[in-house]
């Protein structure tokens, strides 16, 4: 499917109520097209895998159509160089969060841009780093415990952000960490307990939703379920 094609097709979706709710989710993005993720999903499959058009995809500037880019893409194609320009340009926590879920989790460099961009001052790049993290907990099925414990002492230096989509992401971070098997819970929430003694708000705030998250009996019976790797 041509570029072309496919932005007139994402511009006759256009949903100006999806907008305005979106907006009051802090969704926000000049251009925005308002259509939902699994819309986006069913035309990503039609497409197939483009790095081209993702490329032109991302250039055209449409939140949407960076969205699509970052569901088309060919992650063995996508270069640090690639991952760097695209980061710059993350100023919504949704195309953050579905670029790096769908798309950069998956290239051979994930873990150390994740290492990497924790530590940036930017808002959006630093919730990269740790939306990552979160991703590869999820979908890295293979990756060794160590792994993940490296980004301990990153989740721990951070914790005391207080911007909100940064706050966010490093919880989310430590749960879905805390979440792959008992080992990691275990230390997950010996981390959250570390964490819950910084004075600072918002490190008490990513603490204690992460011990109630990896306490409960639900999540404990989920992970137990699990098989090991």
């Amino acid at each position: 499917m041509e570029f072309e094609e496919v932005v007139r097709k994402l511009r006759r979706m256009r949903d100006p109520r999806a907008i305005e709710g979106m907006a009051r989710f802090g969704i926000a993005g000049k251009g925005r097209l308002g259509l939902s993720i699994p819309a986006l999903r069913r035309m990503a499959r039609e497409i197939g895998t483009d790095h081209s058009l993702a490329l032109k995809l991302w250039r055209s500037g449409i939140p949407d159509a960076r969205i699509l880019a970052g569901m088309v893409d060919d992650p063995s194609r996508v270069t640090g160089r690639q991952m760097e320009r695209w980061v710059k340009d993350f100023d919504s926590w949704d195309v953050c969060d579905q670029v790096c879920s769908n798309l950069f989790d998956r290239t051979p460099f994930a873990g150390a841009k994740a290492a990497e961009w924790s530590g940036r001052e930017e808002e959006f790049v630093k919730r990269a780093g740790f939306v990552l993290m979160a991703a590869l907990s999820v979908h890295d099925k293979g990756a060794a415990d160590s792994v993940f414990t490296r980004f301990f002492p990153a989740i721990k230096r951070e914790a005391t952000d207080d911007r909100n989509f940064v706050k966010k992401a490093v919880n989310w971070a430590l749960r879905q960490i805390g979440k792959r098997n008992p080992k990691l819970n275990r230390e997950a929430i010996k981390l959250a307990g570390e964490i819950r003694k910084i004075d600072s708000r918002a490190a008490r705030w990513i603490a204690s939703d992460a011990l109630r998250d990896l306490n409960d009996p639900r999540t404990l019976a989920q992970i137990r379920r699990k098989k090991p790797r």
